[in-house]
């Protein structure tokens, strides 16, 4: 049987690269999946749900959408914290702007998410979370400053969050990737060695796994997934 089957499951930034195979992955595995995302794109892969346009930041607005999800869904099971934005830029030569985008794109769209799901979570008595962190908030290098700053924000959050709901049989978790192999990527670092990258199919089979039954005791993990890097 499918490690999902009719579970349902948000996943904001489900449009983009990453989130898109997370999405189909999900619905392989038998989910119901919607998908909250701030940009509008015409082809929305195997997600049931799709509210584009969402301003992931503004915690009223990811509210009322996941409230619309949850009536036309039956509640909700999960939430996958695919959405964010990377910035390199040396400390240096950068401005507190960087800083103010990435805490906003990837620590409050995650926290905002969080918050608005838990009633739903707690109306079931059981729930998972899963967020998208990455491996440069464990150390980070010249020119990840900013970014690191704010995913080693989704980190703590993930670790109190989970101490928070312990005994309420809600888990949260998170995984770390390092360079996941995405077309913008490609074109960003165009003479790099792909084959060392992480394969965005292999942070959706983890993913799915995080969600699943058979991750019942694990929570408050911070997963590396770093392919050969």
């Amino acid at each position: 049987m499918a490690m999902l089957a009719n579970k349902s499951v948000i996943v904001t930034g489900g449009l983009g690269a990453l989130g898109r195979v997370v999405v189909s992955e999900l619905a392989a595995q038998g989910a119901r999946v919607a998908v909250l995302d701030c940009s509008a794109r015409p082809d929305a892969g195997r997600a049931e749900v799709v509210y584009d346009g969402v301003d992931l930041c503004n915690a009223s607005a990811t509210a009322k959408a996941m409230e619309s999800i949850a009536a036309q869904l039956g509640g909700i099971y999960g939430l996958v914290n695919v959405a964010g934005g990377f910035r390199y830029e040396p400390i240096s030569e950068g401005t507190l702007d960087t800083w103010d985008l990435m805490y906003e794109t990837n620590l409050r769209s995650c926290a905002a998410a969080c918050l608005s799901v838990l009633p739903y979570l707690r109306s079931n008595g059981s729930g998972r979370i899963v967020n998208i962190g990455a491996a440069s908030a464990q150390r980070a290098t010249c020119g990840l400053g900013a970014y690191a700053a704010s995913k080693a924000g989704v980190a703590r959050l993930t670790e109190s969050l989970s101490d928070e709901l312990k005994d309420q049989s809600i888990t949260v978790n998170a995984v770390l990737p390092s360079v996941i192999d995405t077309p913008a990527n490609r074109l960003q670092m165009s003479g790099a060695d792909f084959t060392r990258w992480v394969s965005p199919t292999s942070v959706a089979h983890l993913v799915a796994f995080l969600l699943s039954d058979q991750s019942i005791d694990i929570t408050g993990a911070l997963v590396p997934i770093v392919g050969r890097m």
